[in-house]
């Protein structure tokens, strides 16, 4: 008789945060992850302790992509920190999975102060990334914070504003316009 092929923990990260994404932490259940999966939630308990460590699990995941591999990507590009910016700018943009996660996770951190500083810390830390990047446009301390600052916001309130552009502008152009305004 075969061995039982168990469903990789990285799945059940996988299909978490899909669920978070779509439905806040409330939908991250065991059950509809295990349908999700095609599973058994049986197999749950082989990697997981129980739902607390898998949403432990899910915003480690969440923090390392979104934040780390996002940093050695951009770093690994190399060039000038204009073409640094313009390459993070464009993967922050790439991601629409994970923006989804990102408005879940904010939303979560309004009832959880454990995932607030969670997020507190992993905001600062893209802060920082980008200070490093737009100090070496600008020696302005108050210009370099108003640059992150208006970089950061520009990111998480796109998918917020419903608002056209007159024209023949499209949101990508406008964004595209909006960041090229940062790095001048």
């Amino acid at each position: 008789m075969p061995a039982a092929i168990q469903t990789p923990r990285s799945s059940w990260i996988e299909e978490g945060l899909r669920a978070l994404g779509i439905g806040g932490p409330d939908a991250v259940r065991i059950e509809s992850l295990a349908q999700a999966l095609g599973v058994t939630k049986g197999g749950f308990y082989w990697h997981f302790d129980g739902r607390n460590a898998l949403l432990r699990e899910m915003l480690d995941s969440w923090e390392r992509v979104v934040t780390e591999e996002v940093i050695v990507r951009v770093e690994a590009d190399g060039g000038d920190a204009r073409t640094r910016l313009r390459h993070l700018f464009t993967i922050a943009t790439s991601i629409d999975d994970m923006l989804k996660v990102e408005l879940a996770v904010r939303e979560w951190a309004r009832r959880d102060q454990a995932v607030a500083e969670r997020l507190r810390r992993l905001d600062n830390r893209r802060m920082d990334y980008m200070r490093s990047l737009f100090g070496a446009i600008s020696s302005d301390p108050a210009d370099v914070e108003a640059r992150c600052l208006l970089a950061f916001s520009l990111f998480l309130a796109n998918d917020y504003i419903a608002a056209d552009h007159p024209g023949r502008r499209s949101r990508s152009t406008v964004i595209k316009t909006a960041t090229e305004r940062l790095l001048m």
